[in-house]
């Protein structure tokens, strides 16, 4: 499976980083690429495509797993699009219920003229339930049936509820972020 997510970033960074992995189940990790995303813009299907293409021959990936169907703010996905590009099925995966009016309430706010179309993005894909060992989590599924990306969600989660693909890929997007080098004392 290939898993998608992005790292820290702070609302006054241009760009979010990105990271793309190939896990093949339970946890070996196979391919790791990373790029970034404008913060709050447009451009995140066409870069995440390329990220995952960047990854190499996708033969034998099952999945592409993202957290959530935003990435770097308000970055909307759009996630037909990508499983039209990659033929592939695409899942989303939430912890917890969208607020959606105040996401609407903001879009409209932050966004005026692509408000509709972020918008129609978000609410193209009903959310799901997905069992776990532990807290229910909610998905979106795109080129596969409910039952397939319950199961996919299902066996990619090896240690706890969190599909393993989605951790990885947060933990290396992340990974620039965590330490910036302080000037040497003289």
């Amino acid at each position: 499976m290939v898993g998608v997510d992005d790292g820290a970033f702070d609302r006054s960074d241009r760009y979010a980083p990105v990271a793309a992995v190939v896990v093949t189940v339970p946890e070996r990790l196979e391919a790791v690429r990373t790029g970034n995303v404008r913060v709050d813009g447009t451009d995140g299907t066409r870069r995440v495509l390329a990220l995952i293409r960047s990854l190499g021959p996708l033969d034998g990936v099952r999945a592409v797993l993202f957290d959530g169907a935003v990435i770097g703010g308000f970055n909307v996905l759009d996630l037909e699009a990508i499983h039209r590009g990659l033929q592939i099925p695409v899942v989303a995966v939430t912890r917890r219920p969208p607020e959606f009016a105040r996401i609407r309430s903001a879009l409209a706010k932050w966004f005026p003229r692509s408000a509709a179309r972020r918008w129609a993005l978000l609410r193209a894909h009903r959310l799901f339930p997905v069992p776990t060992t532990g807290r229910p989590i909610l998905a979106a599924a795109v080129g596969c049936s409910r039952r397939d990306a319950v199961r996919l969600v299902q066996r990619a989660s090896v240690r706890g509820y969190w599909p393993e693909p989605l951790r990885l890929a947060h933990l290396i997007a992340s990974a620039g972020r965590g330490h910036r080098p302080r000037p040497p004392k003289d």
